[in-house]
């Protein structure tokens, strides 16, 4: 039996395996379907404290499995396709239908980004089209840029945007955004920012340069398509926690993000960390500071137990 199973790779995900392999918990790392998390679709990272210079999401994601392995955490690849979190001990089954049983599971499963679908979309990703503003939107600056979305999300990345970007026009399907009415009015208001209402997104341009030139925008009622010049794409469209193998037993709020109160979930022993529980920062630094609460969490649980 296993004394600590991280299920994630992202930078909540190492970070407690960094921690708890340090604390001598001998920890096994489940790699998930996206080893390294969403930062592996971010080609630069500058706001991570330590590398003044950035770095690329791939390389600190890299760096940091190697610093955990250094103090032998150990890492195997496969995805959780069920848990049994309510009985002792705990276990869980990987897709392929190994079963592992825990005695502590710290949950770092991360949450996707919904994007649009479209091909030339998915191509793009990281090189011009992106799924968080936050953490990418200081490499538009004086540029146009569009945001796509019709809820807080999108207005909140709209306005963020202004601070960089010389122009940023929001797409939006429907005549009325679904966002609160004092967010909505903001965005309408600042002069930097266009709406184009009920319009869609056919296809995004610049696939064959490898970084986005602009966009195919249809309008819904007319179906006329316009080309619109830009060299970055939002998707606001929402996050999706991955919390699919842990479904009626771990507790969540109403849109589906574990709910932890400094990492601990509902079930002892079990403790949710980085995007899985954060519908609010989703960034890699708060990620790896809740990776660090729950390794340090999962300890006490142990000897607790002793």
């Amino acid at each position: 039996m296993e004394k600590v199973i991280i299920i994630g790779t992202g930078p909540a995900g190492l970070t407690a395996a960094v921690y708890a392999a340090r604390a001598n918990l001998d920890p096994l790392v489940i790699e998930g379907f996206q080893p390294g998390g969403q930062l592996i679709t971010t080609s630069d990272v500058e706001n991570y404290p330590g590398f003044p210079e950035g770095i690329s999401g791939a390389e600190l994601m890299d760096l940091t499995r190697k610093q955990a392995e250094r103090f032998g955490a150990r890492f195997k690849a496969g995805e959780v396709a069920a848990a049994g979190l309510t009985c002792r001990p705990m276990s869980l089954t990987l897709s392929d239908g190994e079963k592992i049983e825990a005695q502590t599971i710290i949950v770092a499963t991360g949450a996707s980004a919904q994007y649009i679908g479209l091909e030339s979309e998915q191509k793009l990703i990281g090189r011009g089209v992106s799924g968080c503003a936050t953490c990418d939107g200081a490499f538009y600056r004086d540029v146009p840029v569009a945001v796509v979305g019709g809820g807080d999300t999108a207005m909140e990345d709209a306005l963020f945007l202004t601070h960089f970007a010389s122009k940023i026009t929001v797409i939006h399907r429907r005549n009325q955004f679904r966002a609160s009415q004092i967010m909505a009015e903001r965005v309408i208001a600042h002069p930097k920012i266009e709406v184009l209402w009920d319009s869609v997104i056919d296809e995004v341009l610049g696939v064959e340069k490898n970084e986005v030139t602009g966009l195919k925008v249809r309008n819904v009622k007319t179906n006329e398509v316009s080309e619109l010049a830009v060299t970055g794409l939002f998707v606001a469209i929402g996050h999706k926690p991955n919390t699919g193998p842990f479904a009626g037993q771990l507790d969540t709020d109403h849109t589906g993000y574990l709910i932890a109160k400094n990492t601990r979930t509902n079930i002892d022993g079990v403790f949710a960390a980085g995007d899985v529980q954060d519908s609010v920062y989703r960034q890699a630094i708060t990620a790896a500071g809740s990776g660090c609460a729950a390794a340090i969490e999962a300890e006490r649980y142990l000897e607790a137990q002793q």
